[in-house]
């Protein structure tokens, strides 16, 4: 070995070390000449020391020192001493080593950006370069911060008496909510294994399997479009309980936020979270997973404009639907008529087929709409929404669920517009949404589909309407959510056979079906399942607000573009055609 190996790190040295002799090892993150004096600022993954070199104490290892370049592989050995310019950004900026020997291990290439915080970077570069990017502290603190949310997990649901135990990659495909990724087998010519969505399945069989108390840090796998808080492959802690209740699990859940949050922020939670039914959330906030850190509520006024001459909202109301206002406090001078209308095109987005608004200004309205409207009315919706002057509102006006989505999202965007978000960005508000619908109605598939999958046992009064009335059935179902970010989501499971069979049935799947999907399901079931229920926390989005980042690719090492793509390895790839001849699979010529 032609390099001495490091007797402390990079992050280590303080002020009471002075005059130790050591040994750093690490990468060359700057390199200054001041005249001869050398200053090398070593970086390890602990942190940066400042080394230097004196041509008056020893020319010759000074001007070997000046052939040193950034990201060198670099040991060196010295004496610590006091810094004459302490660096009081860094931890170790009080004293510096003053060099008696160093070597180059190994020499970088010029790296195609600097390794340093600050530096703009495109994402599809730092992505191609990701073990460069990996080396920048703000990089290494996220990982980091990841590993403590790993050790934390485990210790906690340990001394809960919870068993951690693997499940399989490889299983059978069930295809019912998002799609798959296969796995062509070669010993099983024509036959596939799918890569999982979730051990739902699995964890469920290990609760009637007697184990009682089951939890897995597990890599799950989704074929589906991505976004910044979304990747094909993701990592959750899942969890599974026998003989409990919704409390129950949710009292296992909070206290493991309040540790995370404690130990990793230093954040006290307050517990027990507070609850809100889904349809609470809905209509205060527009979404299933609102943002309480500030106000900006929606408002029902379908009663006030039912009688109204504006057809749109009455035709609406008549027909069973909702009319609600958001309103934009302070907001009518700044939306001019153009940003009203980006407003209007944002909206459509989310399903709105125009925007109507009001501005009330100086005690009165001013708006394409106000003529449909009686004075009356419209004294009364602005005391429905405690309007100001200088207040914009803005309706929607569909049925249920599309007119708050749609609400929803533009007081999330007037929010981020309006520097809002910004100003509550350190704060933390969490809730548990509760009572989710069972069913949701699929327009493409003209059917009922499972609001969050199949095994979630309906509430006990909406045993009988899984048949007769599946729009009204309410399930077992809760959500964890902070900050306008579902971290957690769960059920109390279907452990009757024949209730399940009911629930295929209302899915719209026949019986062979059912027994070629799911049968190792309901046979386990026959065996005296216990009633069970878990939940299951999204790894990846939990560390990416922990850590303050708004894109959950910086949470993961080797993550994937939003297209799909590994840069870095440049996968997915094509493969020699003797691999898909041993797996019996040709490919298809575009025409």
């Amino acid at each position: 070995m032609n390099w001495k190996k490091r007797t402390r790190n990079c992050g280590q040295l303080r002020i009471d070390n002075e005059k130790e002799n050591v040994v750093l090892n690490g990468w060359a993150s700057v390199v200054r000449d001041l005249g001869g004096l050398i200053f090398i600022d070593l970086r390890d993954r602990w942190g940066i020391t400042q080394l230097v070199a004196e041509p008056e104490i020893n020319p010759e290892l000074a001007e070997r020192a000046k052939h040193v370049k950034t990201e060198d592989v670099v040991w060196a050995s010295g004496q610590v001493r006091k810094r004459e310019n302490p660096n009081m950004r860094i931890p170790t900026g009080l004293i510096e080593i003053v060099l008696d020997d160093f070597g180059i291990i190994n020499k970088a290439a010029l790296p195609p950006f600097e390794i340093c915080d600050d530096v703009e970077l495109n994402e599809d570069t730092r992505l191609k370069y990701r073990f460069l990017d990996l080396r920048r502290p703000k990089m290494q603190k996220i990982l980091l911060t990841r590993n403590k949310f790993y050790q934390i997990t485990h210790r906690y649901f340990a001394e809960n008496d919870f068993v951690e135990i693997e499940t399989p990659f490889l299983m059978k495909s069930t295809p019912e909510g998002a799609r798959d990724f296969l796995v062509p087998s070669r010993t099983y010519k024509g036959k596939f294994y799918a890569l999982p969505q979730s051990p739902q399945i699995y964890k469920q069989i290990l609760m009637t399997a007697g184990f009682e108390r089951y939890v897995q840090i597990v890599k799950c796998f989704r074929d589906e479009d991505l976004r910044s808080d979304r990747q094909a492959e993701f990592t959750q802690i899942d969890v599974e309980m026998s003989f409990v209740t919704q409390e129950d699990v949710m009292a296992i859940a909070e206290g493991y936020l309040k540790k995370l949050w404690k130990e990793i922020l230093d954040v006290d939670i307050q517990l027990p979270l507070r609850k809100m039914s889904y349809r609470e959330a809905m209509e205060r906030y527009g979404s299933d997973k609102p943002d309480l850190r500030f106000d900006m509520e929606l408002k029902n006024v379908t009663d006030i404009i039912k009688n109204s001459s504006f057809k749109v909202f009455s035709d609406v109301a008549d027909n069973g639907g909702v009319v609600a206002v958001l309103n934009a406090k302070g907001c009518a001078a700044d939306y001019s008529r153009k940003k009203i209308d980006e407003l209007t095109e944002y909206a459509k987005k989310y399903g709105a087929k125009g925007l109507a608004w009001m501005k009330y200004i100086d005690g009165a309205i001013n708006s394409p709409i106000a003529k449909f409207f009686s004075q009356e009315e419209i004294n009364i919706i602005l005391q429905q929404v405690n309007a100001e002057n200088g207040d914009l509102l803005l309706f929607g006006a569909d049925k249920f669920n599309e007119c708050y989505t749609v609400l929803g999202a533009l007081r999330l965007k007037i929010a981020k517009d309006t520097g809002i978000i910004d100003q509550v960005k350190d704060s933390f508000e969490f809730t548990c949404v509760t009572d989710f619908p069972l069913f949701e109605f699929d327009e493409q598939e003209n059917r009922f589909v499972a609001m969050h999958h199949p095994f979630t046992s309906p509430q006990d009064d909406s045993l009988e309407k899984i048949e007769t009335q599946p729009a009204e059935a309410l399930a077992k179902a809760y959500d964890i959510v902070v900050n306008g970010a579902e971290i957690g989501g769960g059920s109390i499971r279907i452990h009757d056979a024949e209730v399940q069979r009911k629930m295929f049935k209302a899915l719209g799947l026949a019986e062979d079906e059912v027994a070629m999907k799911f049968g190792f399901l309901l046979e386990a079931l026959k065996y005296g399942a216990p009633p069970h229920g878990g939940i299951a926390f999204g790894l990846d989005r939990m560390v990416m607000i922990l850590a303050g980042t708004d894109n959950i690719r910086d949470t993961i090492a080797f993550p994937k573009t939003t297209t799909g793509l590994s840069l870095m390895d440049g996968s997915p790839s094509e493969v020699e055609a003797k691999q898909l001849d041993e797996l019996g699979l040709s490919l298809l010529k575009k025409q």
